[in-house]
This record gives C-alpha cells, sequence and structure tokens, in this order.
C-alpha cells in the first residue's frame, strides 16, 4: 500500500489562485512523487468571493481534491490547524494559497522526511513581498525570540512538512489559539529547514493587515512570554525609586534655596502623563493576557464546519473523535 501525502491549503477570497493552485499541486505530485497517493485538502475561510464555488467544480472533478467549508471565518491562526487535524495521510503538508509557498518545495521536503526526519520546514532566506512588511517581520522574530522561553524560528510562516506522528500531536491538544511556530519549537521532533525565496503572490491582494498581524504576534507572545509582565514589575519598583530619590533631593534643594528655586509644574505635569503613558501600556498586555486566559478557558472548538466535500465516512468518524 502507498504512503499517503496530504496537502493543506487554507484559503480566503482566492478565487484568482485555487483552480491554478491544484493544478500546479496535482503536476508537481504525478511527475516527481508518483510513488506516493496524495490528496489535497482546501479549507476555506468562509469566502466572500467565488472560491467555494470553483472548489466545488474541482471536487466534483477530482476525488483526491477535498474541501472544508467553515461556518464564518474563524481568523488565520485557527483554521489551517483544524484542517492539519482533518489530514490523515502519512505526512501533511501546509501550502498557502497565494502561490507564496513555492510548490516545487514539495518533493525537496518528501526527500528530507524519507530519510527519517519528522519535520521538515522552510525558512525565507529573502522575500520579493514590501520591504518594509520583511523588515517588521524580522523585527518580530527577533523579539519574542528574546523574550520567549522556546527558541522560535526565524522568518519561519508554517511552511514545511509535517510527518503523522507531529500531527497526531497537535490533534490532541486542546487549544483554541493554536500558534503554530511555539508548538513546533516546544513540542515537536527535531526539524530539517530549507532556505528559500519567497516569490510574490500570484494574484489578488493580500488578506493581512495590521490588525490580524497584530492579533496572531498577540497570540505567539501571551502563549509563550512571561517577560512583558515582569517588566511591568520592575518598571514599578525602578520608577518608585527614581520618584523616592527626585522627591528627596526636591525637598532638599527647596529647603536650602527656599526663594530662589523654583522648579515649576512641567516636571510634574511631565511625570504624570509619563507614568500614565506606562500604566496604559501594560494594562494594555495585561489585557491581553486576560483575553488569551478566557478564550482558553471558554475552550470553544477551533472551526465550525458548514460543509465538507469527497471525504469518505471513516474520515468523518475520525473527525468526530478529534472534536
Amino acid at each position: 500500500m502507498r504512503k499517503k501525502i496530504s496537502i493543506v491549503i487554507p484559503t480566503y477570497n482566492e478565487e484568482a489562485n485555487v483552480v491554478p493552485l491544484s493544478k500546479a499541486v496535482t503536476e508537481v505530485m504525478e511527475r516527481d512523487l508518483s510513488e506516493y497517493d496524495y490528496e489535497i485538502l482546501f479549507i476555506d475561510n468562509h469566502s466572500k468571493d467565488n472560491t467555494q464555488a470553483l472548489l466545488r467544480g474541482l471536487c466534483a472533478n477530482n476525488k483526491k481534491i477535498k474541501a472544508i467549508f467553515n461556518a464564518k471565518n474563524f481568523g488565520q491562526a485557527r483554521s489551517p490547524v483544524y484542517g492539519m487535524k482533518q489530514a490523515y495521510g502519512d505526512c501533511v503538508v501546509r501550502l498557502t494559497a497565494d502561490f507564496q509557498d513555492p510548490v516545487d518545495m514539495i518533493p525537496k521536503f518528501v526527500r528530507e522526511w524519507e530519510k527519517g526526519t519528522k519535520i521538515v520546514i522552510g525558512i525565507k532566506s529573502a522575500s520579493k513581498e514590501r520591504r518594509t512588511m520583511y523588515w517588521i517581520r524580522s523585527c518580530y522574530y527577533r523579539m519574542i525570540n528574546k523574550i520567549t522561553d522556546i527558541d522560535h524560528i526565524n522568518q519561519f510562516t508554517g511552511f514545511g512538512l509535517y510527518d503523522k506522528k507531529f500531527v497526531d500531536v497537535v490533534r490532541d491538544l486542546h487549544d483554541p489559539l493554536p500558534y503554530l511556530r511555539g508548538i513546533i519549537a516546544e513540542l515537536g521532533f527535531d526539524y530539517t529547514a530549507i532556505e528559500y525565496t519567497q516569490p510574490k503572490r500570484r494574484a489578488g491582494k493580500s488578506k493581512n493587515n495590521f490588525y490580524s498581524l497584530y492579533d496572531y504576534a498577540m497570540i505567539g507572545i501571551t502563549s509563550y512570554s512571561k517577560v512583558v509582565m515582569r517588566l511591568a514589575t520592575f518598571a514599578g519598583f525602578i520608577i518608585g525609586g527614581l520618584s523616592m530619590v527626585a522627591a528627596i533631593v526636591y525637598l532638599i534643594m527647596k529647603l536650602m534655596f527656599w526663594n530662589r528655586f523654583s522648579a515649576g509644574i512641567a516636571p510634574l505635569l511631565i511625570g504624570v502623563f509619563f507614568l500614565g503613558a506606562l500604566q496604559l501600556f501594560f494594562i494594555g498586555f495585561l489585557g491581553e493576557y486576560v483575553l488569551s486566559i478566557n478564550t482558553r478557558v471558554l475552550d470553544r472548538p477551533l472551526v465550525v464546519e458548514e460543509e465538507r466535500l469527497n471525504f469518505d465516512e471513516e474520515e468523518t468518524e475520525k473527525e468526530e473523535d478529534v472534536q
């Protein structure tokens, strides 16, 4: 019996890409990996364009192509991980739908997997996206590596191959805010990294905006870092000590030069605004931690499915066992 490779592709408003991407993946699998069976699993995050209709057509014409339609948009962190949990191949390859994850990397991943590596990931050595965005991502990776207890993988977006043993680990997790980069670094097997140059998006516009990227970044920080909240404690001690020193100096100067010394109201205003800003900053971060805790305590499902196509009864039973 041939081993099966599952290719999981999250989508959201990708009507210009799903058909050519499925064709490209099929060609690579049948040309370079013909010794393997395969399936292509699209998980659609409630697209508003023609994406779902195109996926229905693909599934009707090719039983190796499967689709899950979410009941609403559950975000870029939850839907892809849920898609991985529904894939039961001997390994799972995760791709983005915009061609920024090169399809021709799949055979390279598989050849490394054949050597016994459980996780093979793609690392961006360069990118043809906007330089500003690439620089911001680089700064985030450097920052999160310094403030967390685990070694996060720089310039890693989730593009890679995962052995079924690791997928089983992910499947057993009941985390409504999964952060795959952190899961690999904390719970994953040793991995092999293969560098690649990230191309530009083939068609359409990126669905990522400042809010969605900020939201995903906060998941990483609140899930794996204690530093920010401890900085608040240290800052309180330091500023309190400095305030005490300033008060003593002010008192001495006033006693020594009663009529000539006048500090004015400016230091008071500066101090009030500075402390107010500092408090709001840390209260905001505290709120992020509370929101993260609240979401995890509620333990809601990763996604709610509206429909699935080309899944047989056995796979449906497995999916129900996971939930």
